[in-house]
């Protein structure tokens, strides 16, 4: 059966659903990987009946977010919760945050899986935030991932981006965060074209700066960091910072443009990965980490380089509302029964946007059934009054 689909020229062109999906996603495996430390950046699963608003408190279908969970891990993949990809200081708000940290490290101890999560700044609602009241708003949710046996992955907070006056303010939040931390943790870099209020983190516009100062925290602290996630969209800068690295501090990629070739690496190294695009990807990425672990890395490569094209797609300027692609493809691949999300952001997608992931992901077979995505599809077009 075609389905005609809106392009951005606004024509319709015409599209053959396929009627198989992948070998890969019919079998699961939770066993660990051998080669690689690799998570999924999670996103939240909205309580479709919940009578709110964009900017009121957030709704989550608890049951269905933790379902999405055991579904990564049931391949295998590590969680990364209450991040970007939750939709962190985007609709998901930092009470119920807490919440879904409490319940799914609760479920990663009850399944087996690897979890890590978020500690931010985001319940600071002043603009005029002092560097004393950044500190306090670390420690608070810093407790509540540690309380709940999660691992720590520190974000960059866009209240220290507001408040820090240069890099010394950076040094010493962070270096008082890492001191008090239990465990070692995991650092992040999320650049400006995924928040634009934190352009100039780490003190300085120049990325050659602002990458010394972020060394420089970890070296004053290499017990206290277990790696770092860079979401740079910029390769080089990445092969270039994990070259620098003290030994044993590991560097999870957050590229969401170039991840195949950062976690193959070369003769000098490679990366871990911490990807909201594993959200989608799970099974089949999961599938390649496992070939890459025999030493195969054409075979992963293969598996793993023709998702770039859609990942490049749900990742476009503005690169924020990734999300949105990210949840879609959850509802056609059957993980939740509706297209809705927290703060409203399904709607921060065009139609030929939404009709193109649909194409290319149905095209590398992700879907685990592909006839009712097939289905969903045709009644988002007639939502919109398109004739599929």
């Amino acid at each position: 059966m075609t389905l005609h689909l809106p392009g951005a020229d606004g024509t319709l062109r015409a599209y053959e659903p396929r009627t198989e999906p992948l070998p890969a996603l019919r079998a699961t495996s939770g066993s660990a990987f051998s080669s690689r430390t690799v998570f999924s950046a999670a996103h939240v699963v909205a309580d479709p009946y919940a009578d709110t608003t964009p900017d009121g408190p957030a709704a989550v279908d608890w049951d269905a977010t933790l379902a999405f969970r055991r579904h990564l891990w049931s391949h295998g993949l590590g969680v990364a919760e209450a991040m970007d990809t939750a939709q962190r200081g985007m609709g998901l708000d930092w009470p119920t945050a807490a919440e879904l940290i409490r319940r799914s490290a609760a479920e990663a101890r009850a399944t087996g899986g690897r979890i890590a999560c978020g500690v931010g700044t985001d319940q600071l609602t002043a603009t005029a935030a002092t560097l004393a009241d950044v500190r306090s708003a670390y420690e608070e949710q810093l407790a509540v991932v540690e309380e709940s046996g999660a691992q720590a992955i520190l974000m960059a907070s866009r209240a220290l981006a507001a408040t820090a006056k240069g890099p010394d303010d950076y040094l010493e939040v962070y270096g008082h965060l890492l001191r008090q931390a239990a465990e070692p943790v995991i650092l992040h870099w999320l650049g400006p074209m995924f928040d634009p209020a934190l352009e100039g983190y780490w003190g300085s516009s120049d990325l050659d700066a602002a990458t010394d100062t972020f060394l420089e925290v970890i070296a004053a602290h290499p017990d206290k960091v277990d790696g770092i996630k860079v979401s740079l969209l910029d390769a080089q800068r990445e092969i270039d910072l994990r070259r620098r690295l003290p030994r044993g501090v590991r560097c999870y990629t957050g590229d969401d443009f170039n991840y195949p070739e950062l976690i193959a690496g070369d003769e000098q190294g490679f990366s871990h990965a911490l990807l909201g695009i594993f959200d989608p990807l799970g099974p089949l990425a999961a599938e390649a980490v496992r070939v890459l672990d025999t030493g195969d890395t054409d075979g992963f490569r293969a598996l793993l380089d023709p998702t770039v094209e859609l990942s490049r797609h749900l990742f476009r300027a503005p690169t924020r509302y990734y999300k949105t692609g990210v949840v879609f493809l959850a509802w056609l691949a059957g993980h939740q029964s509706h297209f809705t999300m927290v703060g409203g952001l399904q709607s921060a997608r065009s139609l030929p946007h939404l009709a193109r992931a649909y194409e290319l992901a149905d095209g590398l077979g992700l879907f685990p059934d592909p006839k009712p995505a097939e289905e969903r599809m045709r009644n988002l077009l007639a939502l919109y009054g398109v004739n599929a």
